[in-house]
């Protein structure tokens, strides 16, 4: 599971000039005819916007303390107005002393100019509010989605833990048995068997998708242990569309599947039964079928058993899709019980694809 940087905002120096050179421009634009008929005109505008972009660099200081002092919105603006009031009454009559000097100072104009500049000093004072309080908003939504990613890994990773034990304590059951029986020479190669299977989910285990081929070597190596234990008792077939060899699925989705198929339609059977499995495309989506050749009863009591496996599946493919996803059970009036998994297609590369 990919984790995404932090969202980073263009730097604040960056902002403020372009933001100011875009105000000049458009300050520029809305005085072209006096441009024209003026040559003070653009000396005028100049100075404007210097002046109020030195008060807004004043005021970046200030606008971040009070930011941090009072982070509601009312609280702040109403400090930000009496700064830029402040400033803007300063650089009025600073724009109307370098303008026509000090004994031609008209009080009229420093009067209107201390309107018009406290309240474009005040607008860059909310626009700056608005952007901070949008970044520090969407680096929570970050912060919190990042928390919820790693709080859905450690689930899933719990989720496959579980499996393991319970596989084991069925494993070591059958070695048991074969003990018993005096089947020395298939409980060695099953304690062999088991210690491989065990060894690739271990290796595994950090990953929480799996391409299908490794699922399908990671399936038989256990199919491999139940036929030790069952003998001829277990058929399997397998029919598995190269299409979907690359296709990602929760690492350990097959092998529960498979178990129960075995444990609830095979071995407790006197006469054995067959394991087939299926993977194919349709509609643009991957399903995958196991099936076993059990008696009907048998299928829909094992529904009811409500086994670790089943319902470990159910909650990790849950997790990974939420609804993009379907996982039912059929059963078919020959016998049995079909156990179905539907899931969107998540391709990996070709040259990764391992042989089934």
């Amino acid at each position: 599971m990919v984790l995404d940087r932090p969202l980073r905002l263009t730097s604040f120096w960056q902002l403020q000039t372009l933001g100011w050179v875009c105000f000049y421009a458009w300050i520029l634009l809305g005085s072209l005819p006096d441009l024209v008929q003026r040559s003070g005109a653009f000396r005028e505008d100049t100075l404007l916007v210097g002046l109020l972009f030195l008060g807004s660099w004043i005021l970046h200081p200030v606008c971040r303390r009070l930011l941090q002092r009072y982070p509601s919105w009312i609280a702040f603006e109403l400090r930000a107005f009496v700064a830029s009031v402040t400033i803007g009454a300063a650089a009025a009559f600073l724009y109307e002393l370098i303008l026509r000097g000090i004994h031609n100072i008209d009080a009229g104009n420093v009067v209107g100019n201390s309107t018009r500049f406290p309240f474009l000093l005040f607008s860059w004072c909310s626009l700056y509010f608005s952007i901070k309080q949008w970044h520090t908003s969407s680096q929570e939504r970050e912060r919190l989605s990042r928390a919820e990613a790693q709080v859905q890994e450690a689930r899933l990773q719990a989720l496959r833990y579980q499996l393991n034990p319970h596989f084991l304590f069925n494993s070591l059951n059958a070695v048991s048995t074969l003990v018993l029986e005096g089947e020395a020479s298939a409980a060695t190669k099953m304690l062999s068997q088991i210690g491989d299977f065990l060894r690739t989910s271990l290796n595994n285990q950090a990953s929480l998708e799996a391409p299908l081929s490794e699922e399908m070597a990671f399936t038989q190596q256990y199919i491999a242990i139940e036929q030790t234990r069952l003998g001829d008792r277990l058929q399997v077939e397998l029919t598995i569309s190269p299409d979907t060899l690359d296709a990602m699925v929760p690492g350990m989705l097959l092998q529960p599947l498979v178990e129960n198929a075995v444990r609830h339609g095979v071995a407790c059977l006197a006469e054995g039964g067959k394991i087939a499995i299926q993977s194919g495309l349709r509609d643009g989506r991957l399903r995958i079928s196991v099936r076993n050749s059990g008696r009907q009863d048998l299928g829909k009591q094992a529904n009811g058993d409500n086994g670790i496996g089943k319902r470990n599946i159910s909650e990790r493919l849950q997790t990974l899709y939420g609804n993009d996803h379907q996982f039912w059970l059929e059963w078919p009036e020959s016998g049995g019980c079909v156990v179905n998994v539907e899931l969107p297609i998540r391709r990996i590369k070709p040259q990764e694809v391992s042989p089934c």
